[in-house]
């Protein structure tokens, strides 16, 4: 009886002193029990896993904690507040691309690789960039992608310090300079950019002359510039040849109307002056003014023409030229041309006696002698 008992007990039955059979209200079920130790285990492993991470010697990890990131340089196994915090991992060890070419078949990428010189020449060079994360948090959240940022500033000083050197000096002996200005240039780039990444170093790896096509192409290329250039310098010894000959006579020009100029200025003082003196003689004398005026004009209009008066007393009197006008000559002086003059007798001179106070005798016996 005993044994049933046990038994019974064991198995979840009550015995007739405690009532029911079977599960009684005191009765226990164990898969339950079991489900419930499972569920536990599981929740505190996840637990355990998600409050925990390890950093390792080549690594830097970055901990955020609701938006707010903290670098965690340390190695080893570190805690953290799980679903609140999260964690992720920068590699801080050296890396490298290339430049110019495929590091893992070594095939020519010549996008990359062709650069001009500073004589003009094309040339293939490749580059191996070596570089690290120095600020996890930064190389993280400062731009979105660092390593291209990288690659971009490292190809833009490399053509720009190639550019400087000439062909001989990216081939033979002007690599290590080479590589230690654009080394510079990229540093001081990044330091600008700030980007959490650190050039450790770069390499010329391969520098060679492009392929024959390309050559040939660059010399096309180079003789369309020298014919330019050859245009452009006749050109500009033509200009020099031919300005100062243009200035020269240009300056001629402009002496010659200055000098013009002087003398039409002269020319009307002098007449303004002569002018003003013949005014003053007219208002002195204004009979003989006139008459002296008219014989001008008429010297100056019949210049080979000679006027001869002869009064009735047989005195005679030159009016032309005027060089006997100034004076009258003695009687019986003055001869009658032989052969060369013609004489009218009888034949007033008309406009010739301008009248002094009153008109000159209209029936004086005038000879007109004309050579």
């Amino acid at each position: 009886m005993k044994s049933d008992s046990f038994r019974n007990k064991r198995n979840g039955f009550e015995t007739m002193d405690g009532g029911m059979d079977g599960q009684g209200p005191k009765g226990k079920n164990p898969a339950g029990k079991i489900a419930g130790i499972v569920a536990a285990v599981v929740v505190l492993a996840v637990l355990a896993l998600n409050s925990t991470y390890e950093i390792k010697e080549q690594e830097q990890a970055v901990l955020i904690t609701l938006g707010q990131a903290q670098a965690v340089s340390e190695p080893g196994l570190h805690f953290k507040i799980p679903f609140i915090q999260q964690v992720r991992k920068v590699n801080t060890t050296i890396q490298g691309f290339a430049i110019g070419y495929n590091s893992e078949n070594d095939e020519v990428d010549e996008d990359e690789s062709l650069m001009i010189t500073s004589d003009f020449n094309f040339i293939d060079v490749d580059f191996y960039v070596e570089y690290r994360y120095s600020d996890p948090v930064k190389a993280l959240y400062a731009s979105k992608a660092p390593l291209d940022i990288l690659r971009n500033i490292s190809q833009s000083c490399i053509r720009t310090v190639i550019g400087s050197y000439p062909v001989d000096d990216v081939l033979t002996t002007g690599k290590n300079e080479i590589q230690a200005s654009i080394k510079e240039m990229i540093l001081k780039r990044l330091e600008d950019q700030d980007i959490g990444i650190q050039l450790v170093n770069i390499t010329i790896q391969d520098s060679e002359p492009p392929t024959v096509e390309v050559m040939e192409a660059f010399k096309a290329v180079e003789t369309a510039k020298q014919g330019k250039e050859t245009a452009l310098n006749n050109a500009n010894k033509y200009r020099n040849e031919q300005l100062p000959s243009a200035q020269a006579r240009a300056d001629g020009i402009i002496k010659d109307a200055e000098a013009q100029k002087t003398e039409r200025i002269n020319e009307a003082t002098a007449q303004v002056s002569r002018f003003n003196s013949m005014y003053q003689e007219y208002i002195k004398n204004p009979a003989v003014t006139r008459q002296r005026m008219f014989y001008e004009a008429m010297e100056d209009v019949l210049p080979d023409l000679k006027v001869i008066i002869e009064s009735p007393n047989g005195n005679t009197q030159t009016i032309y030229p005027l060089e006997s006008f100034t004076g009258t000559q003695e009687d019986g002086e003055e001869e009658q041309p032989a052969s060369s003059q013609s004489t009218m007798q009888g034949s007033p001179v008309q406009g010739s006696a301008p009248q002094s106070n009153a008109q000159a005798p209209q029936d004086s016996t005038d000879e007109i002698a004309e050579d």
